[in-house]
């Protein structure tokens, strides 16, 4: 990963752009959108930032960039062709400690601008590191097919009961695992299709189920063959599978770029020297412990990656 991605809060916090032509319109535009107060240095300004000027969305700071228009900033946008400009702007940013963004040169950006699918309050960044701009675009039109247009009304509903159910639910592993047959059931569907009401009173339902569960969920065991290792060959079934485990255990012929697809809060073990093996009998333990387990094995060229190995179904919820 060569950059970290983040999210800034900007709402009522002020942010400066530099430049006053379309390139800075859009910029202005998306913080104007994240809630921030922008304020914009330009030589001459035009068409739309004209237009935002006078109807009172942006402030107008001047045409020639000094450092006091950096003070009380929380980040600035460089949309200037000047060179010399936007060098002057991106040093002292940077001498500030202010994140900085130089359109189309990040060698003299301290943070990039990725390319964003909003589906607010649901907002996905992609970036390449500044390498390939248009590959972002790209991967960004495919992700804007793939996500339903109303994904951000299933997260303001979750947000209604997420109190709630962090105080039914004092364990995490309960509330991932509630989260999940929200998402990704009847309630999910009914947020998803408005109505609101019966998405309601279902999920109250699951929650009250949760609360006076009959009997402790056994947990399960899956052993997923990751072939020769190739994360591009994993299947959709093992990569789910991953995503659900609350326990990755793996030995040394399995890539980092599989183990990479777990959750990132999923406990890891590895199969060395400090700990040889963990058998049938383990494995069970596990299970009836309440773990979600994913047992990657590897090295096997001559299979797919992914491979699911499933048969008779153990009274431990183990999958063999």
């Amino acid at each position: 990963m060569q950059v970290f991605p983040v999210f800034f809060t900007l709402s009522e916090r002020r942010a400066l752009v530099v430049g006053g032509g379309e390139a800075a319109a859009r910029k202005a535009e998306l913080l104007l959108a994240a809630g921030a107060r922008v304020a914009l240095v330009a030589p001459t300004v035009g068409g739309e930032i004209a237009q935002m000027i006078d109807e009172g969305r942006i402030a107008w700071a001047g045409s020639v960039f000094e450092e006091a228009d950096l003070d009380g900033v929380a980040l600035a946008i460089v949309a200037s062709d000047d060179a010399a400009v936007q060098a002057r702007v991106s040093q002292a940013a940077q001498q500030r400690s202010v994140p900085v963004n130089v359109v189309d040169r990040p060698a003299l950006s301290s943070f990039i601008m990725p390319a964003i699918v909003d589906r607010g309050p649901v907002t996905v960044a992609i970036s390449t590191g500044g390498a390939a701009p248009a590959l972002a675009r790209r991967l960004k039109a495919e992700i804007e097919r793939a996500l339903p247009a109303a994904i951000g009304r299933l997260a303001m509903f979750a947000e209604i009961f997420r109190a709630q159910v962090r105080r039914t639910l004092d364990e995490p592993r309960a509330r991932r695992r509630f989260w999940d047959r929200v998402f990704e059931g009847r309630v999910g569907e009914l947020a998803l299709a408005g109505d609101e009401i019966a998405a309601r009173r279902e999920l109250i339902r699951l929650l009250d189920q949760a609360r006076h569960p009959a009997a402790p969920a056994p947990g399960m065991v899956h052993l997923v063959d990751v072939g020769a290792g190739d994360p591009d060959l994993l299947t959709l079934k093992a990569h789910r599978l991953l995503q659900r485990a609350d326990m990755v255990v793996y030995d040394r012929s399995v890539p980092p770029a599989i183990l990479a697809m777990a959750r990132r809060d999923a406990e890891r073990v590895c199969l060395g020297p400090n700990r040889p093996s963990l058998g049938p009998d383990g494995l069970a333990a596990l299970a009836l412990s309440g773990k979600r387990v994913v047992r990657l094995t590897g090295g096997n060229p001559g299979t797919g990656a992914g491979g699911v190995a499933k048969g008779p179904k153990a009274d431990t919820g183990i999958s063999l």
